[in-house]
């Protein structure tokens, strides 16, 4: 692998330019969409063609923990972690030069490991390519920029602006709002065009310090390592400046949650035409059936969407988070919104996702939905006129009745694999259960003395 870097992407070529490259990270994504991996020598990774770690990391739960492996003993043997040039980036922060290298994992006999959310991604499209279609997305990433907070018992405040005030809600779509914090946002462009990933716009949300990054539309897993790269380069360019920035789906009381609001559409991987247009631009049955996929089979994906038990905090009324499964034109109080687009760009927006979820997974299980659509060839409800927010749909409201969901979904585990969806539910069950161990102020406040 001496020449490794002549199959790099222009950008972390342009990045090195002629400096002498001191590190690589080599990094797998776990299944909150953690990195994980090894940092080495850059002599080193170019002498080797692969690195191990143990199949265990995709049994961590967020908090450090091991949920019991349900498929054997927890032996954990290694994988073989084989690197994925297209995905070399830089790490512009670094004091060093270095360089990020997204790793795919495989077993011991060169199969992809069913349980790792970029193989799960990669699984979901693969069925579409079967198909003779091609995926395509469009995510947007809605995040908090906040206080730093270094005492878990202290609520989140926003953080202070330029002008010596802290970030003001109900202020979205304002540019003097985002000039609030304007080099936290001038540092995301430059490590972004450092990184050669491309932002279609940056925008003031309605949350205080609640930030938008709408990204260009492209392949799936293109897409979802993007994201996986944006969420460390936000964290680290608020940092500079001493905030935090965050992607809980709600971070604080009484603001509007965090979403990751998924465009879709699927083209005919020969013509390269949408498949959701007839040539005379008009909305065809598989438009219809993929929106039809979606309203039967999100449900037993909301586990996937909305991974914690914070996630559930965002959906409530009045807090511009859909906790419906009706679609409409040009409609936000819908949870799937059809944007004004000419036909060749037509499609369907989830608005169900939370920034919260690991972009494999939530782009893996939105697209699962619309697949199913697509072979159940089912129709749709009549399209919601009016304010969806009205409406009721059966939707799980906590992590454990999502997760009761999804594992009782028989077409979510045949598209995303059943190894997959019984470990997932593994550490998603340890996790619900470690919180409710824990006691809240509420509880403290209200039941202590009155009960």
């Amino acid at each position: 692998m001496a020449d490794w870097l002549t199959n790099t992407p222009e950008a972390a070529r342009r990045y090195l330019a002629d400096r002498r490259l001191d590190e690589v990270e080599c990094i797998v994504p776990d299944i909150a969409g953690v990195a994980r991996g090894k940092a080495m020598p850059a002599s080193k990774f170019a002498r080797q063609t692969s690195f191990f770690l143990p199949n265990s990391i995709f049994l961590q739960t967020i908090t450090g923990e091991w949920a019991d492996n349900p498929h054997g003993a927890f032996t954990e043997p290694d994988m073989v972690c084989v690197p994925d040039f297209e995905t070399t980036a830089a790490a512009p922060w670094t004091a060093d030069w270095t360089l990020q290298v997204i790793h795919d994992v495989l077993d011991q006999q060169g199969e992809p490991i069913p349980t790792a959310p970029r193989n799960v991604l990669k699984r979901v499209v693969k069925m579409y390519a079967d198909r003779g279609w091609r995926p395509i997305v469009a995510p947007e990433m809605e995040f908090f920029l906040v206080a730093r907070n270094i005492d878990p018992n202290q609520p989140i405040l926003p953080p202070m602006g330029r002008s010596g005030r802290r970030a003001a809600a109900k202020q979205a779509y304002s540019l003097s709002a985002v000039d609030e914090y304007g080099k936290v946002i001038d540092d995301i462009y430059d490590f972004a065009e450092a990184q050669g990933f491309e932002i279609d716009g940056i925008l003031q949300e309605g949350g205080a310090g609640q930030v938008e990054i709408n990204l260009a539309h492209g392949d799936p897993v293109h897409l979802a390592d993007q994201i996986f790269y944006f969420k460390r380069l936000i964290r680290e360019a608020a940092l500079r400046h001493d905030c935090f920035a965050t992607f809980m789906a709600k971070p604080i009381e009484g603001e509007p949650g965090s979403a990751m609001h998924i465009h879709h559409s699927v083209v005919d991987a020969t013509t390269g035409r949408n498949i959701f247009s007839d040539d005379k631009g008009r909305e065809t049955p598989e438009f219809l059936h993929f929106i039809a996929g979606m309203q039967n089979h999100l449900p037993a994906a909301v586990a996937l969407l909305a991974p914690y038990v914070n996630s559930y905090r965002r959906y409530v009324p009045d807090f511009a988070a859909p906790i419906n499964l009706e679609w409409g034109r040009d409609n936000r109080t819908t949870g799937l919104r059809v944007p004004i687009s000419d036909p060749e760009a037509r499609r369907l927006e989830n608005r169900l996702a939370g920034m919260d979820c690991n972009p494999y997974l939530g782009l893996a299980a939105s697209l699962a939905t619309g697949y199913l659509g697509l072979i159940d060839k089912a129709n749709p409800r009549p399209e919601c006129l009016g304010d969806a927010y009205m409406s009721h749909d059966d939707l799980p409201t906590d992590l454990g009745a999502a997760l009761d969901y999804m594992a009782a979904s028989a077409p979510m585990r045949e598209v995303l694999g059943t190894q997959f969806v019984d470990i997932y539910e593994a550490v998603k069950r340890n996790e619900y259960k470690e919180f409710l161990q824990v006691i809240s102020p509420w509880e403290r406040e209200h039941l202590l003395l009155n009960v």
